[in-house]
């Protein structure tokens, strides 16, 4: 028998209104013509506890949340989601497609917020040991065209409340993190019409997938 493959770990990362809910059923529609097992998920949350969690950080209140609060809530969140749901899938050899993972945390925390790299850094190396994602899709735009999308859905959450000069900095975080990591990143223009973005991710993901069935058909 052999050995089991394990799964491939795939993030869509983005500020808000890139088009991230859109563009993750596409990706579900490639793994499914691939034949690939997958879960879909997403972060903050993913499993009951961590979406209760979810619901602390996003939902706005008259309570003021201080930003070493909302760190430690993203990360014991992602504790739970990994325990819970992501390691066992890919053991299992099954993708986990997520929307967001830690570069959001560098992005909004570090970056928006102005936490300590260093500082959420230690605490990856803490919850996630080794874990990381094997390919992570940013979809970019400038961050008045994503504040206008994101307008348009309706009530907005305690992120989207913020101003644009926090967003542009989330943005800026994101850039930096994929020139730090350019093999893992695959940078989208989000901006484009909806059918060459999506060419562009089934572009990205390509080598992911022939990957996969390689070692699982090898």
């Amino acid at each position: 028998m052999s050995e089991q493959v394990r799964g491939r770990f795939i993030t869509v990362e983005g500020t808000e209104g890139v088009g991230k809910s859109t563009n993750i059923a596409f990706i579900q529609t490639l793994l499914d013509d691939a034949n690939i097992p997958h879960i879909v998920s997403r972060e903050p949350g993913g499993t009951p506890l961590a979406e209760e969690i979810r619901n602390v950080l996003v939902v706005p209140r008259d309570e003021a949340m201080c930003e070493l609060s909302e760190l430690l809530l993203v990360f014991a969140a992602r504790a739970q989601h990994l325990k819970t749901l992501i390691e066992p899938a890919l053991e299992q050899g099954i993708w986990v497609l997520c929307d967001r993972f830690t570069d959001a945390t560098f992005a909004y925390q570090g970056g928006g917020r102005g936490i300590s790299v260093d500082l959420i850094s230690q605490l990856q190396d803490l919850v996630q040991g080794r874990v990381r994602p094997d390919c992570t899709l940013l979809l970019d735009a400038p961050v008045d065209v994503g504040m206008a999308r994101a307008g348009a859905r309706g009530a907005l959450d305690r992120f989207e409340q913020e101003k644009q000069t926090f967003f542009e900095k989330v943005r800026g975080a994101y850039l930096q993190r994929v020139e730090q990591e350019p093999d893992r990143f695959a940078v989208v223009d989000a901006s484009a019409d909806l059918n060459t973005v999506q060419a562009n991710i089934a572009q990205a993901l390509i080598a992911q997938i022939d990957l996969y069935n390689g070692g699982r058909h090898g």
